[in-house]
């Protein structure tokens, strides 16, 4: 089907956007930990469940050594690291914000892509950069005092979660990229015919078993496994987590995965980024805020940039 990695991407987009408006719900209702933590055990039942109709098996059949490691990896810079950042995020400066940082995956991915696949980076990338850096410094600055100074006007943890989501985003997906070649290298020649689009989905179940292993193992380190205990009591959260997973790690993540198979890289990075701009508007309805004209410049200007960057 022509376009079909396009279509995809954009879909994905519409299933982040969902995504971080249940996320933000969950996370303010159970915290961020116990959200990420139930996220990928939902996740990694619902793909064992897809496998096992897909291949037969309810696991990620034929995946070696190296697929394992590089999407542990990835799932560790991710999710572990990166939606530990992304769902604090919203917690601190709203899902609206936490999304507009979100930009910053592709240039972090670019770079780590040119650390780890040796591509390319171009003065034209880092001209991107700089205007996707443009767009959310319009969006996260003000003008205060008579001397008409810059200054944050989110909180500055909250401003160092959101990079940190947007730099566990990009070179997160770089990784997964590296660990699905090696999945694909590892098949043998008899693999069902079903692996062509089930990979992906094998790929993420990978990934959750191994956020969930990191998760858990963070909340034990930390003593914060007693509110697994209560959050499992909490329905209204509970049932946000689900929504997220449903939405996130389980159909949006692999069809991520996906996008990329049948569209190129930087067209479907594009697409998928456009989650920034999906939430602008059903975040101001659902929580009565405002949409300053200068927010919707800094998002504009900030998807420029990511536009500039893989389409140069």
């Amino acid at each position: 089907m022509q376009y079909l990695g396009e279509i995809l991407s954009l879909v994905v987009a519409v299933m982040w956007t969902a995504t971080a408006l249940f996320a933000d719900q969950a996370s303010h209702r159970i915290g961020a930990m116990s959200t990420n933590f139930f996220r990928m055990v939902f996740s990694a039942i619902l793909l064992a469940g897809l496998l096992w109709i897909a291949i037969g098996h309810p696991y990620p059949a034929y995946a070696d050594g190296k697929t394992w490691l590089w999407m542990g990896l990835s799932a560790l810079v991710g999710y572990v690291f990166g939606d530990y950042c992304l769902f604090n995020s919203y917690i601190v400066i709203g899902a609206r914000f936490g999304q507009l940082f979100m930009t910053l995956a592709p240039p972090f991915a670019a770079i780590a892509g040119w650390a780890l696949l040796g591509e390319t980076l171009s003065w034209r990338s880092w001209l991107a950069m700089a205007v996707t850096l443009t767009g959310i410094a319009i969006s996260i600055l003000s003008r205060s005092g008579d001397k008409h100074h810059l200054t944050l006007k989110l909180p500055l943890k909250g401003v160092l979660l959101g990079i940190g989501a947007g730099l566990g985003q990009g070179v997160g997906l770089v990784l997964s990229k590296i660990g699905m070649q090696h999945y694909a290298a590892a098949l043998p020649a008899d693999a069902p015919a079903a692996f062509e689009w089930a990979m992906p989905f094998a790929s993420t179940m990978i990934r959750s078993l191994t956020g969930t292993a990191g998760f858990f193992l963070l909340m034990a380190v930390s003593g914060m496994l007693p509110q697994l205990r209560a959050a499992v009591h909490n329905r209204s959260g509970m049932k946000y987590t689900a929504l997220t997973t449903l939405f996130g790690p389980f159909i949006g993540v692999s069809l991520s995965l996906m996008a990329v198979q049948y569209a190129r890289a930087g067209i479907a990075s594009t697409l998928m980024a456009l989650t920034p701009v999906l939430i602008l508007f059903p975040y101001a309805l659902i929580y009565k805020q405002k949409i300053t004209p200068k927010e919707v410049l800094g998002v504009i200007v900030s998807m420029t940039g990511v536009a500039l960057f893989f389409l140069l």
